[in-house]
């Protein structure tokens, strides 16, 4: 499946947003439900997830269409290690364990940080590395 990479920066800034509304409220809630939506994007596809959602109904219809596409296994797989970080550091927070909830939050907001200031997704170049690690 080929995906706009236009709608990956968007829920990457959202993703920015949230993360760091986490840490300043300090909210193992907040972050529970930014890991149900790593899930759904991980799970359910890119397209399913709310900001996807949200790109392709609120955005995608005001922008012209992309000059090219790009695979979605990538970002789905960068939605996983979200999904990940996400867990721990929700388990962190609701368990009383705070630096564990803290630092996989922070840890997962620089890399949605790095996708939505820069356009550098951490997650996909993981992908990448350990698909070619994998065929050599």
């Amino acid at each position: 499946m080929q995906i706009d990479p236009r709608g990956q920066r968007f829920a990457a800034v959202l993703t920015t947003l949230v993360l760091a509304a986490v840490l300043i409220a300090d909210s193992g809630a907040l972050l529970a439900v930014q890991t149900v939506v790593f899930a759904l994007g991980a799970f359910a596809g890119l397209r399913y997830s709310p900001y996807g959602r949200l790109y392709q109904v609120a955005v995608r219809p005001r922008l012209s269409p992309p000059s090219e596409l790009e695979d979605a296994r990538p970002p789905r797989f960068a939605q996983a290690v979200g999904l990940g970080f996400g867990l721990v550091g929700t388990v962190g927070y609701l368990t009383g364990v705070h630096w564990l909830g803290l630092a996989a939050t922070a840890l997962a907001l620089a890399a949605a940080f790095l996708n939505a200031a820069f356009g550098y997704c951490l997650g996909c170049e993981m992908y990448l590395l350990i698909r070619r690690v994998r065929s050599a």
